[in-house]
């Protein structure tokens, strides 16, 4: 008996259709069947050619081809020429687009898209929480965007809310005793945002921040000559770097990233 060859056709890259493929194998230990892939099939040509290997092999096909014209194509063809062709997808589509009534995007690959999109988003929100703080300057070279500002100017919840749009983002606090990390200024001013806030507002903001903890909101963290202090460092570091600042007094974390992320586009 010939081993069957079973070619794997599909408009992107053929993992969904060589998966339920396999899936099904293992239920006849494999059968000794060869797989053969044929990926990012686009055109009515390369389909002949697969009937016409599937035919001289005694093979089958397993496909899964989004756009209906090709689709229609492989099945005409695959009949025309008795050959066993499963359509994967094809008859769900159908399905769904009875169901919700809507016209499908017949956009090949957005499984891999989507999932690509996910882990790109994860590893953004890890990068964010290893490099906030300014814990490991070295991230400053690696971020897509860098913070810095005083403590309390919404550095890390713009940093998580920047990384939910996969972008890396670092932060560094800017203390007075504590001079700046030198990779910071090595950093190229336009992925550099220094986040600025007036002294009033930042004095309530920490006031309320030592209550919440059970602190007395008279201490030095909160002492209006030593924000003003902390600020006058601030405007130095960010004069020397040469990056754009973004007064926060009174703007959401939406509202800041969404003037960071308009600035770098424009920068693009």
């Amino acid at each position: 008996m010939q081993i069957p060859v079973i070619y794997i056709v599909s408009d992107s890259v053929g993992e969904t259709a060589e998966l339920v493929t396999k899936a099904a194998i293992s239920q006849f230990n494999g059968s000794g069947s060869i797989i053969k892939r044929i990926p990012y099939v686009e055109d009515e040509s390369t389909i002949d050619e697969v009937i016409q290997l599937a035919k001289i092999n005694n093979g089958m096909i397993v496909f899964t081809l989004v756009k209906p014209e090709i689709r229609t194509y492989m099945k005409v063809s695959a009949e025309k020429e008795e050959i066993f062709a499963f359509d994967v997808i094809g008859p769900l589509m159908d399905h769904f687009h009875k169901q919700y009534g809507k016209t499908p995007l017949f956009e090949p690959g957005l499984v891999r898209k989507l999932d690509d999109d996910y882990f790109k988003k994860v590893e953004a929100i890890e990068f964010a929480v290893q490099y906030d703080d300014g814990r490991d300057p070295r991230g400053l070279l690696k971020a897509d965007i860098v913070l810095i500002g005083v403590s309390r100017t919404s550095k890390t919840p713009l940093s998580q809310y920047l990384a939910h749009k996969r972008l890396k983002v670092a932060n560094v606090p800017l203390v007075p005793e504590i001079d700046p990390p030198e990779e910071l200024y090595q950093v190229e001013k336009d992925r550099c945002f220094g986040l600025k806030i007036s002294p009033e507002k930042l004095n309530q903001i920490r006031r309320e921040r030592l209550k919440t903890l059970g602190l007395n909101d008279q201490a030095s963290y909160a002492n209006l000559d030593r924000i003003k202090s902390e600020l006058e460092h601030f405007n130095k570091v960010v004069e020397k770097i040469g990056c754009p600042i973004i007064d926060v007094t009174n703007k959401a974390v939406e509202e800041t990233a969404n003037i960071i992320i308009n600035q770098l586009q424009l920068k693009r």
